[in-house]
């Protein structure tokens, strides 16, 4: 019998597959909150069916000037989306690195603990605030 996991198991993201053992890769506890993270904060509000208000929508701030103004609406929305979709999680700080200010990115570093088992970690998502340009094939 497989041991349980106290702060959860789920699907791998992007869902992967063992083929030979004919089943879905899984991962567990701080990889699974990790990942979990990554699907809240990449996932449009409405993209979910049945839960149609999970997610940031960060997408409708794409094009956004960079401000004070701004960087404040994207940490509310993310603090928000925590509270409510991932319980695991105590979120302690929101830190923002714009090094690619002029490429259109900012790194969301999010600092949180680990209810469960007091664990501080942290996460770096980066989120791009235009479109991509210049691409070679």
């Amino acid at each position: 019998m497989e041991k349980e996991n106290f702060l959860g198991t789920g699907w791998s993201f992007p869902p992967t597959f063992n083929l030979s053992r004919k089943e879905v890769t899984m991962v567990s506890d701080e990889e699974d909150i990790q990942q979990s993270l990554e699907i809240l904060l990449s996932t449009n509000i409405g993209e979910r069916v049945l839960l149609s208000d999970y997610g940031c929508g960060m997408d409708t701030l794409v094009f956004e000037n960079m401000t004070v103004t701004f960087l404040t609406k994207v940490k509310a929305i993310i603090k928000k989306a925590i509270l409510l979709y991932e319980p695991r999680i105590d979120l302690d700080e929101i830190y923002f690195t714009n090094s690619n200010e002029l490429e259109g990115k900012i790194n969301v570093q999010l600092h949180y603990t680990i209810r469960a088992t007091n664990s501080r970690f942290n996460f770096v998502y980066p989120f791009y605030i235009k479109e991509g340009t210049y691409i070679k094939s």
